[in-house]
């Protein structure tokens, strides 16, 4: 029945040190139980759950499970009871042959924490096996005449058992010649001789039978028999003596086949055959023995026949005989006691008892990744062992008890950086020289949500076309994430909106790849340049995000034709003008003013003359858009004047619009009016409504005209100062009859040309622009001249 450590520590001996180390999460401990040989698969060993004080109903969850470096897995753990059970009949004699105490560790790991407790448990002999002689006869020749106290070792009787257990005496049957003798043996064995307590008479009695009884200390007894035959002879009384009843010798294991081992030597006192001494081992030896080693019967010289390991056994006991060649033979006995000397011929081992292959990054320092058990089959300094690992690496080694170690974290761990850890474990002895062996534990880093999205560059400029297709990709964002799977999945969108209108109107981006579309055509007249800010962000638990600024920058393209401001045409089809007879070379009809919606180039407006009643009269500026004259004009020149301007652009392609006017030449103003008026009359292209609709305008200009002219008078009268209204920061025009149409929009931008200029004729006046004209839409004039202005009138 299976003992606790409580009730056994004073009966047997203990193999380790019974510790309990605590670190971190890994708890060490050790328990002793012992069981008796033979027993029952299932038979229970011991209640491991109680012992340890673990909760039975989680053993299954935490993984409770039996380890140990033996081969054979003698013992099993019920998890259901939490017990220690036989996994099979366990033969002790099988298991650890002959040595005193027989000692099974195991160890015993749990996870969730990891736990770890070591344990031994003793296997107690039994009395299963009865002492047994190598021969069930044995037999003897004597020689009459030997004297009484001669001794005959006997072969003695085998028993697989141990301490008590095994043979402690030996009997004979009664008789009145022969006595035994038992003697113990250095090694603690029993044996026996037959002694001869009172001479022999050959021709009395020419031989024996004695019943030779071997038995054992075990509850029950057991025992075992052998038969002596015993043959009495004559002449040969003396046997082969030894010089040494026991030879004491070291050996080197490892020792080469053919080394010597001692040479035994044994002389006889009789002569001739009778002192021919023949040297052999006896019956005790085993076959193992045997093999290991050759005994020369003729010179008694030992030498290793096999291969000898400490390992295996550390010591051998050799029965030599030496016989005569007498007749009846006798033969002397000798023991060779042959004591193994270790050599460091084994390197350690290296045992992982439990790995964690992955490791999150955000592990903390101090977290245990594994546990490693030294192991090390020589002795002495042979067999102590130390071991590390590298020291660049966030990992080290602590030391538990003899020979265990845990390995833990360190340092911070970085998957990004280094994604797998290859950690070589290195072991050696203090061998001289020393043995080391190694091992490579494998670590994988595990990825955590660590690393924000993060963009090739903080702010991007993209220059896009107006006029673009809706649905065409304009620009790609791309941020790259350096955690792994999920942690890594980028999603990109917008962050915020323009204000108006919102940018959903006018881009949308992909969420898979980054890329920018436009959802309608951007108008740059309407949309120059804005700013969107791009989020992107990862699929981690909790996300990361990073953003960026896409500053997009709308390209102009000539898509707006120039757009005639003035002089505006009348009746959807020309303006109309009146040009005095008394005109000179370079005289400023009017100004053609025109704008464009494009910008730079496409909107660089340029002037021509592209058709005109006579080609030779009127000039445009390519640049200013002034229509002059190119020469005086003559009695012969046509009255009215048709001229059509070109205006364009600078764009590729280029685009253009045509303005018409219609010139009148004449005298006077009013003659002008109604030659005008006559113009109008007789265009051909003109129907009777668009006439009544000229007739009504050019009225109105005339009235509205002839009021300004007024107005200018009375204010030139008042005005007693020329040269203050040359002087004044007002810009002056030249009022040419009827030919100018002064609205806020027909005001020319290079004003300077017109100011101060001489009038040569009565029907031009020097005007200036009132400063109340930028206050409001109407435009206020006054004579840059009064006195100018009082001949005028």
């Amino acid at each position: 029945m299976a003992n606790s450590l409580r009730t056994n520590a004073l009966k047997f001996k203990l193999l380790d040190i019974i510790f309990l180390l605590s670190a971190s999460n890994l708890v060490f401990g050790q328990i002793h139980y012992s069981i008796r040989e033979e027993m029952d698969p299932g038979t229970f060993v011991g209640n491991v759950a109680e012992d340890l004080g673990l909760n039975i109903r989680k053993l299954s969850a935490r993984k409770f499970r039996l380890t140990s470096a033996d081969r054979r897995k003698c013992l099993e753990v019920d998890l259901e009871k939490g017990i220690l059970v036989a996994n099979e009949r366990i033969d002790r004699e099988q298991l650890c042959g002959q040595m005193p105490a027989c000692v099974l560790s195991i160890e015993i790991v749990i996870e969730e924490p990891l736990e770890m407790y070591r344990g031994e448990v003793e296997i107690i002999d039994i009395n299963d096996n009865s002492p047994r002689f190598p021969e069930s006869s044995i037999l003897l020749q004597m020689a009459e005449s030997i004297a009484a106290g001669a001794r005959f070792p006997l072969e003695s009787a085998l028993d697989p058992d141990v301490g008590t257990n095994t043979v402690t005496d030996y009997k004979i049957s009664p008789n009145e010649h022969f006595g035994l003798k038992v003697q113990t043996a250095e090694d603690g064995t029993k044996t026996a001789e037959l002694l001869l307590e009172k001479p022999l008479d050959r021709e009395r009695q020419s031989s024996f039978q004695l019943v030779l009884t071997a038995t054992d200390g075990g509850d029950p007894q057991r025992s075992g028999t052998a038969r002596i035959v015993i043959t009495v002879l004559d002449s040969n009384d003396n046997a082969p003596a030894f010089e040494h009843e026991v030879y004491k010798v070291s050996l080197i294991e490892n020792s080469p086949k053919g080394t010597p081992v001692v040479t035994v030597h044994a002389s006889d006192p009789d002569e001739g055959p009778n002192a021919e001494v023949t040297y052999f081992f006896g019956n005790r030896a085993s076959q193992k023995v045997q093999d290991l080693f050759s005994l020369d019967p003729r010179t008694g010289e030992i030498r290793v026949e096999g291969l000898l390991d400490f390992e295996e056994a550390s010591s051998y006991s050799l029965d030599v005989h030496a016989a005569d060649s007498g007749s009846p033979v006798i033969a002397g006995h000798s023991k060779v006691l042959i004591k193994v000397i270790d050599v460091n011929d084994n390197a350690p081992e290296i045992l992982l008892t439990s790995v964690t292959s992955r490791v999150p990054e955000n592990t903390v320092p101090g977290t245990v990744t594994a546990l490693i058990n030294v192991i090390d089959r020589d002795s002495g300094e042979n067999g102590q062992v130390q071991c590390q690992i590298p020291k660049n690496i966030p990992f080290k080694l602590q030391t538990l008890s003899n020979n265990h170690y845990k390995l833990i974290t360190s340092g911070l761990l970085d998957r990004e950086t280094v994604p797998k850890y290859n950690i070589p474990v290195l072991a050696w002895d203090s061998g001289s020289p020393p043995r080391s062996t190694n091992k490579t534990i494998q670590i994988s880093v595990s990825d955590v949500n660590d690393n924000a999205p993060r963009f090739s560059r903080p702010s991007y400029t993209v220059y896009v076309m107006e006029n673009n297709a809706p649905g065409a990709s304009i620009f790609r964002v791309t941020a790259f994430d350096a955690d792994l799977d999920q942690n890594s999945y980028v999603s990109y969108s917008f962050k915020g909106n323009l204000q108006n209108p919102p940018v959903s109107t006018y881009l949308d981006i992909n969420s898979m790849n980054g890329t920018i579309y436009a959802l309608r055509s951007i108008d740059y007249e309407h949309l120059k340049n804005f700013q969107i800010q791009v989020q992107a962000r990862d699929a981690g638990v909790p996300p990361l995000s990073s953003s960026a600024t896409v500053n997009v920058i709308i390209l102009d393209q000539n898509d707006n034709a120039p757009l005639i401001v003035s002089p505006s045409a009348r009746s959807g089809s020309a303006a109309a003008g009146i040009v005095p007879q008394s005109a000179g070379q370079g005289y400023l009809v009017t100004k053609i003013i025109a704008s464009d919606a494009d910008s730079g180039q496409n909107a660089r407006l340029s002037y021509q003359v592209l058709k005109a009643t006579d080609p030779s009269l009127f000039t445009v500026g390519r640049s200013s858009g002034e229509i002059r004259t190119i020469r005086g004009i003559v009695e012969q020149d046509a009255t009215t004047q048709t001229l059509v301007i070109l205006v364009k652009d600078n764009g590729q392609p280029s685009l253009s619009s045509t303005v018409t006017i219609l010139f009148s030449i004449s005298a006077n103003v009013t003659e002008s009016f109604s030659e005008s008026s006559n113009l109008v009359r007789t265009l051909e292209t003109v129907s009777d409504l668009n006439l009544y609709l000229i007739i009504a305008l050019g009225s109105t200009s005339i009235i509205f005209l002839a009021i300004i002219i007024f107005l200018i008078g009375i204010k030139c009268k008042q005005d007693g100062n020329i040269t203050e209204g040359y002087n004044s920061p007002i810009c002056c025009y030249r009022l040419e009859d009827s030919n100018d149409v002064f609205t806020r929009n027909s005001v020319p931008k290079d004003s300077s040309n017109y100011c101060g200029q001489t009038v040569p004729d009565t029907s031009r006046y020097m005007v200036c622009l009132s400063p109340e004209s930028s206050k409001s839409d109407f435009l206020f004039l006054k004579p840059c001249n009064p006195a100018l202005s009082q001949e005028q009138r």
